[in-house]
C-alpha cells in the first residue's frame, strides 16, 4: 500500500507551496507529494519542487485536462469562478492507494500524513470545523429536501481531505456533477467558491463510512487562519480553547501578505531555508476584499471561534 500527499499549484503560487513543502518537510522527510498542475503555467513551480522536495507532476497530464474540462462543461464554461479547482479530482486516480490532498494556503505542524491511519476505519477524512459556520460556502437552506441536519454535519472544507484510490470511478464523478447541474439551488456559489459544494454533495451522497478528525473522542484542535484565539508557540500554535497544538493552519479565504493573521507563521515556513528578502509587498487593508471575506466568516463561525 502505498500513501502520498496531492497538492495544486501554478507558478504564480510557487511562495505559497513552497511555504507548504518547508512545513511539511520539516516533519517528514519521506512521504511521496505529487503536484497536479492547476493550469499549464506550472514548469517553475514544478523544477523548484522537484529539485528542493522531490515532489513530482501528476504523469497524466491529458487525464486531468480531460476530466477538467468534461466537469466544467456539465455546468458550462463559465458557470465557475475558478473551474480549475475541479483538477484536483484526479486524486482519485493517482499513483497513492491512500492520498492525502491539501492546499497551498496551508502550513502543517506535524507529520501530517500520520492522519491517514484512520483509514483504516473509514474511507474519507476531512478535519475543520467548516460544519460549525452553517451551510454557507457550500450550500443553500434547499439542501434540507436532500440531507438531513445530522447528516449535514458532515461538511468540509475543501483545502483538506483524505480517502482511497479508485472509491469514486470517473463515472461517479460525471453522474454527480450532472445531478448538482441540475439542481445549481441546492448550492452557495456566492462568494466564489468553485469545487467546495460539489464535492462535499458527491461526499454526501456516495460515501457512507467517513469521519471529521476534529470530532473524535477528544474535541479537536480548529485550524483556520481567521481565529483569533490560537496562541504561538514558536513557530507552531496552540487552540486554547481546547488547549490542543494545531495539526495544520490554513488561510482559506484570506490574502497571505504581511500584517495577515499569523504572518510570521508563514514567513517562517517560506524562508526557512533561504535568506529572506530585505522587502515585501505591503498590504493595502482599505482595498482587500479579503477583509471583508474574514469578517463574514467570522460570524458564520460565531459559535465556535
Amino acid at each position: 500500500m502505498t500513501r502520498g500527499i496531492y497538492i495544486t499549484a501554478n507558478d504564480k503560487f510557487t511562495d505559497q507551496a513552497i511555504a507548504l513543502l518547508n512545513s511539511i518537510r520539516t516533519y517528514d522527510n519521506q512521504t511521496p507529494v505529487v503536484l497536479i498542475p492547476y493550469d499549464n503555467n506550472y514548469h517553475q513551480v514544478a523544477e523548484r519542487l522537484q529539485q528542493d522536495y522531490g515532489v513530482q507532476v501528476y504523469d497524466d497530464l491529458n487525464f486531468i485536462e480531460r476530466l477538467s474540462i468534461q466537469l466544467q462543461q456539465i455546468f458550462g464554461e463559465k458557470f465557475f469562478a475558478r473551474p480549475n479547482q475541479f483538477r484536483k479530482q484526479a486524486c482519485w486516480f493517482g499513483p497513492f492507494d491512500e492520498f492525502l490532498y491539501i492546499d497551498t494556503d496551508i502550513v502543517v505542524f506535524e507529520k501530517i500524513i500520520d492522519r491517514l491511519d484512520s483509514l483504516s476505519e473509514y474511507d474519507f477524512l476531512c478535519c475543520d470545523y467548516q460544519h460549525a459556520g452553517g451551510l454557507t460556502n457550500v450550500f443553500t437552506p434547499k439542501i434540507y429536501t436532500v440531507f438531513s441536519p445530522e447528516e449535514l454535519k458532515g461538511m468540509f472544507n475543501g483545502g483538506w481531505w483524505a480517502s482511497k484510490k479508485n472509491l469514486l470511478s470517473e463515472q461517479d464523478l460525471y453522474d454527480t456533477f450532472a445531478e448538482c447541474a441540475a439542481h445549481p439551488e441546492y448550492f452557495d456559489f456566492s462568494q466564489k467558491t468553485s469545487d467546495q459544494p460539489i464535492i462535499n454533495y458527491m461526499i454526501l451522497k456516495r460515501v457512507k463510512r467517513r469521519f471529521n478528525l476534529v470530532l473524535g473522542e477528544n474535541k479537536g484542535p480548529g485550524n483556520w487562519a481567521g481565529s483569533q484565539h490560537f496562541q504561538q508557540d514558536g513557530y507552531r500554535l496552540i487552540d486554547t480553547k481546547v488547549n490542543q497544538p494545531l495539526q495544520y493552519l490554513h488561510w482559506a479565504g484570506i490574502r497571505i501578505e504581511p500584517g495577515c493573521p499569523y504572518w510570521e507563521i508563514w514567513e517562517h515556513y517560506r524562508y526557512l531555508h533561504e535568506p529572506k528578502p530585505d522587502t515585501l509587498p505591503q498590504s493595502k487593508p482599505s482595498q482587500n476584499p479579503f477583509q471583508k471575506n474574514i469578517r463574514k466568516l467570522k460570524n458564520q463561525f460565531k459559535s465556535f471561534f
